[in-house]
């Protein structure tokens, strides 16, 4: 295919990359426009300005920093919109604000073309090695047609539902992960100040129940089918556990504001009379917050681990 990649820094350069090697012709921009060199040298074409390269290609890609770069590529003075073709699509790789992913798909819609948004995970690292997810929200049909793009980026496009989902789907994993680091942090320090030697502290918790499984797939066992009985581990016991973990950190003179705030949650949970249902079932408090209701039938669950292999 005849495709336009705008954005051609760290993650972006591999990408593109990994799309020559698959054979397809590139039209490229970056606003430094030596970045482009390998790819120029490889057969890529140079366009001066984004819209020109709407105007050359029948889908673009695009791989910017954030929401101010991504609106400004799209929407701005000699920009996609300009230029963007009738039938044409473009997927913007960065991670960005659903909202302006939205409204960038009105403004195309009204040309006749489709934006999807298609953040990726998997660092640079990933982007080299094509190992990479890619989270796409939009249009089916349209991410059908141009997944064989996709799967030469990345081992894992998954479509995830309409405009601004694959960009909800990144903010999700993103926060999560910085959030979870914040509590590692702390409880490693917890634990190292507590006198055990950081190595054997790390190779020890591995081994444990959380430390054997993958992040998210703690949320198939009781939240995700909103099923908290009959428990697992009481959250009477879990309430115990952190007390205990905080108690330690007070002793050893370790701030624990993370793990605090878990313990209010779990003992807000225990006044409601919820200590002999399942330790997750705090998590209902949130749901509760939100004003959503979360609940997955376990046979759609299994099915999702299927197709995942495990």
């Amino acid at each position: 295919m005849n495709v336009g990649f705008i954005g051609l820094g760290l993650m972006g350069a591999s990408m593109a990359s990994n799309l020559q090697a698959a054979g397809h012709t590139l039209v490229v921009h970056d606003v430094r426009k030596p970045a482009a060199a390998p790819h120029v040298a490889a057969g890529a074409v140079w366009k001066d300005t984004p819209r020109a390269v709407a105007e050359a290609a029948e889908v673009v890609f695009t791989s910017l920093p954030g929401p101010p770069e991504v609106e400004q590529v799209a929407a701005g003075p000699e920009g996609l919109l300009d230029g963007v073709r009738a039938g044409s699509a473009v997927f913007d790789l960065s991670t960005n604000a659903p909202a302006l992913v939205r409204r960038l798909d009105g403004l195309f819609a009204a040309r006749g073309a489709h934006v999807l948004d298609a953040p990726v995970s998997g660092g640079p690292g990933g982007a080299k090695t094509r190992r990479l997810a890619i989270w796409v929200g939009g249009e089916r049909a349209v991410y059908d047609r141009y997944r064989p793009l996709l799967e030469a980026m990345g081992d894992q496009p998954y479509y995830v539902g309409p405009v601004g989902a694959g960009a909800v789907a990144k903010l999700v994993h993103n926060c999560a992960s910085f959030t979870i680091r914040a509590v590692l942090a702390e409880v490693f320090s917890m634990g190292v100040k507590a006198g055990v030697a950081p190595d054997l502290l790390w190779q020890a918790v591995r081994q444990g129940n959380s430390g054997r499984r993958r992040t998210f797939d703690v949320l198939a066992e009781k939240f995700l089918p909103g099923e908290f009985e009959p428990p697992s581990f009481a959250l009477r016991l879990g309430h115990k556990d952190v007390s205990l973990a905080t108690a330690l950190g007070r002793e050893v003179g370790v701030p624990m504001r993370l793990a605090n705030l878990a313990l209010e949650e779990i003992t807000e949970a225990l006044g409601r009379g919820w200590g002999d249902r399942d330790s997750s079932s705090f998590m209902l408090l949130e749901e509760e917050r939100a004003g959503v209701e979360i609940k997955v039938p376990r046979e759609r669950l299994q099915q999702i681990l299927e197709q995942d292999g495990r």
